[in-house]
């Protein structure tokens, strides 16, 4: 038997954690009070207290973050009224504090460097053209882009006249960026699954490489990789300098923000609303670890000499969640070194939107089952965690000398963090609406004729000690939808703040769409557990899913 073949054959088992648990969850329902009734409530016992506990957990963390980004936004303007004040204050007939300017110079001071050169990842495949350039044209107001801005457009080679809209773009920007680069991944590549990843390692490349023979160093080029939709403030790169500047080693970062949804929000349906909604505070609330475990999501930075050590992106079916793969690669291939720094400045996204109400909610369900195919990023962090590693796969680049002191225990942290991240939607839909009623139903059945459990062999009717075990089990039930209720109140008034501190919007969230959280359950069903439970379950063949891209409207005025 080749080396290669044993090695897979010993890391399989690591393949079949996410299938079993999406089977398994669903199995358990009728088949735990039938058959294993005492071991099943114990089990949903330590699941709810556990459940409960990282919700409450993530409320507090939600809340941090929620702060920090207020914090950030009103400190950013605070600076740009203190700007305007210098300003004025220097006009010869005023007389200055000394003082005064001195503290107003200190505190520009950190907004003002410009020697890092940042590249803009831009992959995209068949999306408006007035998206891509109303997205490029936020990043061409930025203070210094005609300087220190350099944009890489990742096109598909297989998108039908990809040409026309790349030249279109490259000849509307051609003198607001130090540079324009435009890549076509070609879709014929062996071995790669075709995606946003596999797209951002082709143009990663080759832009790093003209970046270099135009003589840029690549000490200060900073890669930010960015949806078609992202919507990036200007105070995000100066915070990622900031944070560059100050760490104690800048290139083993990954310099996530948080993911805000209210660019189209008001012209999808409430559920694909909420979705965003609740996705967005999860990615929040992540940021918030004294660790630095934490995972980008959808738009991030890092330094182009960091991408370089883990060899860039990977294009594997592995890597389809392109943004937390590349966390998990970069904390494996630096013998877990890396870490991921929270930019607390948020990333304006778009909803789906499609014509139609039911095209719109199945549009969102589409994206939803793509996003989860990111589960396969469980069975890439308990092979590299516990597994035996490929030797194909071997980093072959110059590794760091030290590892992390404490490289198990973090190892052990990510595991956990990733089996949270993905088995927690497919396994708490159906134990959280199913589990409870369904046990209740089984050994009391409302009929004599429906008798499924002897009295007998029912533990709560013959032990006084799991009768109380069930009621407790229920009465964490009742407590379990509080935490989310929690992060949602948290949510709305820095949803308003965004709004209308940070992009100055008039039209924001109001009392009205209080009526959103009707839509909460179909929106956890359709749009959680049933695309995770498919995506769990695919990964026992590992089929290959078409390039789809979600739709997306922009109306350029």
């Amino acid at each position: 038997m080749s080396g290669t073949l044993k090695t897979s054959l010993l890391n399989y088992p690591f393949e079949l954690v996410a299938p079993m648990a999406a089977i398994g969850s669903v199995l358990l329902l009728p088949l735990g009070p039938l058959l294993i009734p005492r071991t099943y409530i114990w089990f949903l016992l330590v699941y709810f207290t556990l459940f409960l506990y990282t919700q409450v957990s993530h409320v507090f963390k939600f809340y941090l973050t929620a702060s920090k980004i207020k914090g950030n936004i009103r400190a950013w303007n605070q600076r740009s009224v203190v700007e305007e004040e210098k300003t004025s204050m220097s006009k010869p007939h005023e007389r200055v504090n000394d003082q005064d300017l001195d503290d107003m110079e200190t505190s520009l001071q950190l907004y003002e460097e410009n020697h890092f050169i940042h590249a803009f990842i831009v992959p995209n495949y068949a999306e408006p053209e007035a998206l891509l350039r109303d997205t490029i044209k936020r990043l061409a107001n930025h203070k210094n882009a005609q300087t220190n801005y350099v944009i890489i457009l990742a096109m598909e080679a297989s998108e039908l006249n990809y040409e026309l809209k790349a030249d279109s773009l490259t000849e509307y920007f051609k003198d607001s960026f130090l540079s324009f680069i435009v890549t076509a991944h070609p879709a014929d590549i062996p071995g790669e699954t075709r995606g946003k990843g596999s797209n951002v390692a082709f143009a990663a490349r080759h832009g790093c490489a003209q970046m270099m023979q135009q003589g840029i160093d690549r000490r200060r080029v900073i890669l930010t990789v960015s949806d078609s939709d992202s919507s990036i403030p200007e105070l995000y790169t100066k915070e990622v300098e900031k944070s560059f500047t100050q760490a104690e080693d800048p290139y083993f970062l990954l310099f996530a923000p948080p993911i805000f949804f209210s660019r189209n929000s008001f012209e999808v349906p409430a559920a694909v609303r909420m979705t965003d909604i609740t996705w967005s505070a999860m990615v929040m609330s992540s940021l918030s670890n004294g660790r630095g475990l934490s995972f980008p999501c959808s738009t991030y930075s890092l330094s182009m000499v960091l991408a370089e050590r883990v060899g860039y992106w990977d294009t594997d079916a592995d890597a389809v969640g392109e943004d937390m793969h590349m966390m998990l690669k970069c904390f494996f291939k630096t013998d877990g070194l890396a870490r991921c720094c929270p930019i607390f400045v948020p990333i304006n996204l778009t909803n789906v939107q499609t014509n139609g109400y039911l095209s719109n909610m199945h549009a969102r369900f589409v994206q939803a089952k793509r996003h989860y195919n990111g589960v396969a990023d469980l069975a890439y962090t308990l092979r590299n965690s516990f597994g035996v590693k490929d030797n194909v796969n071997v980093f072959a680049s110059k590794k760091s000398m030290y590892a992390s002191p404490n490289f198990w225990l973090d190892k052990l942290i990510i595991c956990i963090k990733v089996m949270e991240a993905h088995l927690i939607p497919v396994t708490s839909g159906w134990l959280m609406f199913a589990a409870v009623p369904l046990m209740q139903f089984i050994l009391f059945p409302p009929a004599s004729i429906t008798v499924f459990v002897p009295a007998e062999q029912n533990p709560i009717l013959t032990s006084e000690f799991y009768a109380n075990l069930w009621n407790t089990v229920r009465i964490i039930t009742v407590f379990l939808p509080f935490p989310l209720f929690g992060t949602l109140a948290v949510y709305e008034v820095l949803h308003r703040t965004i709004d209308r501190e940070l992009y100055h919007k008039a039209d924001t969230r109001t009392w009205r769409n209080m009526f959103d959280y009707i839509s909460l359950p179909v929106a956890a069903w359709a749009f959680m557990t049933i695309p995770s439970t498919i995506a769990c379950i695919k990964r026992l063949y590992k089929s290959n899913s078409e390039y789809i891209v979600a739709e997306k409207f922009f109306d350029e005025e």
